[in-house]
């Protein structure tokens, strides 16, 4: 009698860890996908000194976009590196422009750019594919660009700043994005709005 009651315990355990398991499965599944990749280029810890001692932030460069002609550039500082990348994140949305590119999601024709001490020029290419390193590499596929070449011409080493001097190329041939609204939204509210507006002037006669 023991012996099948130590099988049965050891069963429903079975059962027990299998449900578990199947739950953390669906829960993977229902996620839902982020509006936007990201890339950290740049993160630093900076140090103020005051009176009493040091104190510690941490400083985020990333890069948002969604591979279909929107970028965006984002800094965040924080004390934590999460509460600092997620403020970056939101810098970025913020910031984010919506590139006029060609058929073949290209630039139409040459951009070059300065900041600072850093200097970029982009170029169209052909069939090459994407020919560029460091931050422009970064920024050119996450806006979902294709057959560019990227340089830097300046010695600059500085991420952020030959980041900036991208995003400073591609504003000539960038707008600012906005979040395009279903039509037939639109049309509801305008009818509901209507139909209230007619109601007040029935209830006013």
């Amino acid at each position: 009698m023991e012996k099948e009651q130590a099988k049965e315990n050891i069963r429903e355990n079975k059962r027990s860890t299998g449900d578990r398991k199947s739950n953390r499965r669906g829960s993977s599944f229902g996620r839902a996908k982020p509006e936007f990749d990201q890339k950290i280029i740049n993160i630093r810890r900076v140090t103020r000194v005051v009176a009493g001692g040091r104190r510690f932030s941490f400083s985020v460069a990333l890069i948002a976009g969604n591979k279909k002609g929107s970028v965006g550039l984002g800094l965040g500082k924080a004390g934590d590196t999460a509460l600092a990348i997620n403020k970056a994140v939101r810098n970025a949305k913020k910031n984010m422009v919506k590139l006029n590119l060609t058929k073949t999601m290209s630039i139409p024709h040459e951009l070059s750019a300065k900041f600072s001490s850093s200097k970029v020029r982009l170029l169209p290419n052909k069939g090459h594919g994407l020919v560029a390193g460091s931050v422009i590499r970064d920024i050119v596929k996450l806006s979902g660009m294709k057959d560019v070449t990227g340089k830097i011409v300046s010695n600059s080493k500085n991420k952020l700043n030959n980041a900036k001097a991208v995003m400073e190329a591609l504003a000539v041939i960038s707008s600012k994005y906005a979040k395009i609204i279903p039509e037939t939204a639109i049309i509801a509210n305008k009818e509901v709005v209507v139909a209230e507006i007619e109601e007040k002037l029935k209830i006013a006669e």
